[in-house]
């Protein structure tokens, strides 16, 4: 089997600099709690088949905070799973029957000016109070374009968590909404297997940044965590509202 064929057909040095840039954001993600994912879905947009782009990037995602939270496990803060689970399946299934008909650019800018609102305001009741909801709209959306790590990030952070608490949350959220997409995209006949070696290759590098990125959080401050956190989720969100522009334009 050819090098070419064990990375699901990307090019050797376009698999090499994507597994670079997934230790870079896994350590991104560790150290300032959120950011990563949505980065690396950018550029594995700019090298990637779109077809293939947003389920490979959800499994991709799966592994890198299947690892985070691992290590930060005795963290986690556990009320809110098994609401957001439940709401994570219905989304997700409701995004699947509709992938195909709503304008992405709309979805986009929608989640991008709801993010900076709560960064700038305080995050409304519903964003903690009720994690079913959070986890239907996070799913729903993540089945369009991938990347709701910022979305899921407002809810942890309305928690209130200290740094390794929020970090390790948002991985336990996110590794179950990336495994509801992942059998979601399966069901509807994506075929994983051919780009098995790839994804391998990826999760691997992302590990190794994450536990680079673990050394980072723990010599952070609280608040020093939360500014950064804060400056991170308006930039995306600021990039999320241009792309989603560019897209009805």
């Amino acid at each position: 089997m050819s090098l070419a064929a064990l990375l699901g057909g990307v090019p050797p040095w376009i698999a090499a600099l994507l597994m670079a840039t997934s230790f870079v954001t896994s350590f991104l993600t560790v150290a300032l709690g959120i950011g990563g994912g949505a980065l690396l879905l950018a550029v594995m947009a700019a090298l990637m088949q779109p077809a293939a782009l947003i389920p490979v990037h959800g499994v991709i995602q799966l592994g890198s905070n299947l690892f985070r939270a691992a290590i930060l496990l005795r963290h986690t803060h556990w009320p809110p799973f098994a609401a957001f689970a439940l709401g994570s399946v219905l989304g997700a299934g409701l995004g699947g029957r509709v992938v195909v008909s709503l304008p992405p650019g709309l979805v986009l800018i929608g989640v991008g000016v709801f993010v900076i609102w709560s960064v700038l305001m305080r995050p409304p009741a519903w964003l903690s109070r009720v994690p079913l909801v959070t986890g239907a709209v996070s799913s729903f959306l993540t089945m369009f374009f991938g990347a709701t790590g910022v979305f899921v990030a407002n809810f942890s952070k309305s928690l209130d968590l200290p740094r390794q608490a929020h970090v390790a949350t948002h991985a336990v959220l996110m590794t179950l909404q990336h495994g509801v997409k992942i059998a979601a995209f399966g069901l509807l006949g994506f075929a994983y297997g051919p780009r098995l070696g790839f994804i391998a290759g990826m999760i691997g590098a992302g590990f190794l940044g994450t536990l680079a990125g673990r050394q980072v959080l723990n010599r952070m401050t609280d608040r020093g965590f939360k500014r950064a956190l804060d400056v991170v989720l308006v930039l995306l969100s600021l990039r999320l509202i241009w792309q989603g522009l560019g897209d009805l334009l």
